[in-house]
């Protein structure tokens, strides 16, 4: 007797998660963009990475489910793939790496023009639901298929 198949589960995002991690990114790098304090700007870039690598070990995902009922905020889960949104948050993370490490190198300015553009990046998102990390995943996934398709 042959077993049947295993069902797969659709892929789910908390898009409550997703903007709760964008509100935290706008005002952590913010602040330590105005107060040029990289410490913020290398653990924070280090949690997005952690959370881009390992989404279950994510410190922004438990950030998220200790002070999200707190905040009043509800998972509001939905159909989609959360792989391109994990790769635009290690994006963002890199960014907030390399801001850290321009700063503590001495040139607070390439370290404070990149946690601006992660600052943009992610308020465009909240304001316009445009994911441009995730553009560039999805373009990736692209190039790649066309690439290996030969």
């Amino acid at each position: 007797m042959i077993a049947p198949a295993p069902t797969r589960q659709p892929a789910r995002t908390d898009l409550s998660a997703l903007k709760f991690n964008q509100v935290t990114v706008v005002f952590v790098t913010l602040l330590a963009v105005i107060l040029t304090v990289p410490a913020l700007t290398l653990v924070l870039g280090a949690a997005m990475l952690i959370g881009a690598v390992t989404p279950d070990l994510s410190p922004m995902r438990a950030a998220y489910r200790l002070l999200g009922p707190a905040l009043g905020l509800k998972p509001e889960i939905v159909e989609e793939d959360p792989r391109a949104h994990h790769f635009a948050q290690g994006v963002g993370g890199s960014f907030l790496l390399a801001s850290a490490t321009f700063t503590l190198a001495g040139l607070p300015i390439v370290g404070a023009v990149l946690g601006v553009i992660v600052i943009a990046l992610a308020v465009l998102n909240l304001s316009q639901k445009i994911c441009v990390g995730c553009v560039m995943y999805f373009q990736y996934r692209r190039l790649r298929y066309q690439l290996l398709k030969r």
